[in-house]
């Protein structure tokens, strides 16, 4: 069952290639992945490594459960959100999360790499309001934090 969402959409886009002659290469690229442990384990878009071997400058911004309000109430605070980033133009390029809730936070960033130009950046998290206190806070803090890095280093 874990792998149902995947199998699905790789089925709809080799039914797309087929009848049509072309399938939209970006889609296959936003397909999250989900292990259901206890903390759940899920991810989107390119890993550290992958982003090592491709010579892509980028940079990390993470926040730690225990650290957010949300997390805090439901006692729920083993976990954390990597954010990985491009390093001169801000944008997403993978999400990582792991805790409470994880297959379901990864969504957020999921749909925000999926937009085109200055909408997939670091700033769409600093900038935008999110309800508080849910676990989209983990989004805002791993933003900050990453945006601190860059400057802080003068990268």
């Amino acid at each position: 069952p874990s792998l149902d969402s995947a199998a699905y959409d790789q089925g709809r886009f080799a039914a797309t290639h087929l009848v049509f002659g072309k399938c939209d290469g970006e889609l296959v690229k936003h397909i999250p992945t989900g292990i259901y442990t206890i903390p759940e384990i899920s991810s989107v878009g390119l890993t550290e490594k992958e982003l090592t071997e491709q010579k892509i400058p980028y940079e990390v911004g993470h926040s730690q459960f225990k650290n957010l309000a949300r997390a805090q109430i439901t006692g729920q605070t083993v976990g954390m959100l990597k954010l990985l980033f491009h390093r001169d133009t801000l944008e997403i390029l993978g999400v990582h999360c792991f805790g409470a809730q994880a297959s379901e936070i990864v969504h957020i960033g999921q749909a925000i790499m999926s937009q085109k130009g200055e909408a997939n950046t670091l700033m769409y998290f600093i900038n935008t309001t999110f309800n508080y206190p849910t676990m989209a806070e983990a989004y805002r803090v791993s933003a900050l934090n990453g945006l601190n890095r860059v400057q802080h280093f003068g990268v």
